[in-house]
């Protein structure tokens, strides 16, 4: 069992920048970014495949945010540049096993983070 541990979240004004990682505690096949919310369902940010390094970006972050790891930490991070107040939810770290599916579809990823907060102000 695979157990993955978030950090990095908080409050930034629009235009700035956080930066959030993720720890996983084994190697999985891929890792990617969820968020959620109040009301919303959870969506796909951005995925990441690890062994060939293919990244994945919904149209409402690309060119603004950037997932990236560190294999050898099993570590993921996603970049996120030029926040606006619509980013604003409960980011959540997954990992998964290779299982058919799109990168976004919430249940191919078996591990999950507990999630942490990103605010964004006007």
């Amino acid at each position: 069992h695979v157990q993955l541990v978030e950090s990095g979240g908080g409050s930034v004004q629009a235009g700035g920048s956080l930066r959030l990682s993720c720890a996983a505690s084994g190697y999985t096949y891929k890792k990617g970014w969820f968020r959620q919310a109040p009301g919303k369902d959870r969506e796909g940010v951005a995925a990441i495949y690890t062994g060939r390094g293919s990244t994945y970006y919904a149209d409402s972050v690309k060119d603004r945010f950037t997932i990236s790891q560190d294999n050898a930490k099993n570590t993921v991070y996603l970049q996120m540049n030029s926040l606006k107040p619509e980013d604003t939810a409960m980011y959540y770290c997954a990992a998964g096993d290779p299982v058919s599916g799109s990168w976004y579809d919430v249940r191919t990823f078996g591990y999950w983070g507990q999630g942490t907060q990103v605010t964004v102000s006007s």
